[in-house]
């Protein structure tokens, strides 16, 4: 079965550094984009970081320059770094997968569980 199972998060204070681990199973890791979203409470859903298939990565303003994000193909782990860690980064971190299914002409999905990362002033 698919897992991506997180980890690596926890309390920090504002300024501190953490790294974030997801390690998937049940796909063929190489043929999916991977990222990471957060949630924090009241806001919607974002894209924190993606990487392709092919290691391109992307990541929102708000984050750019202190995050980085990679991928393990040995592993079949992808990791984010976080540095400079501010209270605005305070959420719920979620790995994602997904693949481009041309026969039945929609996403294959997939997501882990979450984990809490929160950051103190």
């Amino acid at each position: 079965q698919v897992q991506l199972v997180e980890s690596g998060g926890g309390s920090v204070q504002a300024g501190g550094s953490l790294r974030l681990s997801c390690a998937a199973s049940g796909i063929v890791f190489t043929l999916y984009n991977m990222g990471w979203y957060r949630q924090a409470p009241g806001k919607q859903r974002e894209l924190v970081a993606g990487i392709s298939s092919g290691g391109n990565t992307n990541y929102t303003d708000p984050v750019k320059g202190r995050f980085t994000i990679s991928r393990d193909y040995a592993t079949s782990t992808v990791f984010l770094h976080m540095n400079s860690l501010t209270p605005e980064d305070t959420a719920i971190y979620y790995c994602n997968a997904d693949r481009w299914d041309r026969l039945r002409k929609r996403s294959q999905v997939f997501w882990g569980q979450g984990t809490q990362v929160t950051v103190s002033s």
